[in-house]
């Protein structure tokens, strides 16, 4: 893998709370990643603004605010993120088949093929483990469970999926090789775990056959963020640094 393509498969998060963030992340981070990740924090301050901001600055945009409702305000708050002219955008699994079938549906009868984001579910937060669920009454595994959701995902309409990097495996073998899945809970050796329980390096979410992976704090923590995003691009394209 080239070093161009593996800076194309890092995502930043962008877990800040204005615009002018925006703008001083996009300055230093411009094409040492590929994609900006928009999530509550920010588009609860900001809004569509933040979209447009990151737009701006050339960058492309995963609009990551885990939609769950009844199926037609998923689908209508799937068509608004389509319109800002987002790359990925996405929902919860544990919403349902009809929830996302609807999602799918709408986007694809208003945006067509070529001018839609790519749709993904998020099946169990990397935060999760076998105890979080048993809380919520889910008796299965976190690994059996989000299988279960990434095959419902992929039934459903679904381009993709959110998921641990420790489910790629095993994500790849129920839905197949064009199924996408973008990876959080990928830590560089040189980084802190901090709150993800289920983590891994980039080079081996990669390996694994992660499409995209979600790296914050790694990057922005860091002494220097734009050494550390090209010391992670090096890492996945297996550069020695």
């Amino acid at each position: 893998m080239t070093r161009e393509e593996a800076v194309k498969k890092v995502i930043f998060a962008l877990d800040v709370n204005g615009l002018e963030e925006i703008d001083r992340w996009a300055s230093v981070l411009a094409g040492k990643v590929g994609m900006f990740k928009v999530g509550k924090e920010l588009f609860t301050s900001s809004g569509p603004a933040a979209v447009k901001a990151v737009q701006r600055h050339g960058g492309e945009v995963f609009l990551d605010l885990k939609y769950h409702d009844i199926p037609n305000t998923v689908a209508k708050a799937m068509c608004e993120a389509a319109r800002l002219g987002v790359q990925l955008t996405n929902l919860h699994a544990l919403g349902g088949a009809e929830m996302m079938e609807t999602a799918a549906e709408a986007v694809h009868k208003e945006f067509g093929s070529a001018h839609r984001p790519r749709l993904l579910a998020v099946t169990i937060l990397t935060s999760s483990t076998v105890e979080t669920l048993r809380q919520v009454g889910i008796e299965y595994s976190v690994q059996d469970m989000v299988v279960r959701l990434a095959t419902l995902a992929k039934n459903s309409g679904m381009d993709g999926v959110v998921a641990s990097p420790l489910e790629i495996g095993m994500i790849r073998e129920a839905c197949g090789p064009d199924f996408l899945i973008v990876t959080p809970g990928v830590r560089p050796a040189f980084a802190a775990a901090d709150d993800q329980k289920r983590i891994m390096t980039p080079a081996e979410a990669v390996s694994a056959g992660s499409d995209y992976l979600v790296i914050g704090r790694p990057i922005a923590k860091a002494s220097d963020p734009a050494q550390a995003a090209e010391f992670i691009a090096a890492e996945i394209a297996g550069e020695t640094v």
